[in-house]
């Protein structure tokens, strides 16, 4: 067996009239994440460190933002191909542990249904996914609330 790590990261600016998605879920919200796609920077981490295990390039090379098929994308279409991507190369999914940082809305809550979304789309135990939230105690732009980021480390394996 052959295992690997890879390490993700992604950060959207917070503006008014867009929806607020994160980890596959509509969230209630006053602004939402600038983006060509829906700017769900929770998924997205996740992408890069699972393409970045499996040596396979980032995001932005596989789902540009300069692609009219990218515009709008829902961020679980982007886990779900990139899941197929590394399963082209013989590699399947151990586990996730990411951080999202943010000041608000508070995450904890929806925690519970994010790791159900992004359990169902890639074809895994709840169990696998390790979820955390935090906020920079006001500082930086995450702090002023300017936008919000994420952190993303997976483990996957070849049989």
């Amino acid at each position: 067996m052959k295992i690997r790590v890879g390490m993700g990261f992604d950060v959207h600016q917070l503006v008014e009239g867009r929806d607020l998605w994160m980890g596959g879920i509509k969230l209630e919200h006053s602004k939402g994440l600038l983006g060509h796609s829906d700017a769900d920077v929770l998924l997205h981490a996740v992408c890069d460190a699972l393409l970045g295990a499996a040596n396979m390039r980032d995001i932005g090379y596989h789902f540009p933002d300069t692609a009219e098929f990218t515009d709008g994308m829902d961020s679980k279409v982007i886990l779900k191909k990139t899941i197929e991507l590394i399963t082209t190369k013989g590699y399947k999914l151990v586990n996730i542990d990411a951080t999202i940082c943010a000041e608000r809305p508070k995450m904890n809550p929806y925690i519970p249904e994010m790791k159900a979304c992004m359990a169902q789309v890639i074809g895994c135990d709840e169990d696998d996914i390790s979820i955390k939230a935090t906020t920079t105690e006001k500082l930086g732009f995450t702090g002023r609330e300017e936008g919000i980021s994420a952190y993303a480390v997976v483990l996957i394996e070849k049989a």
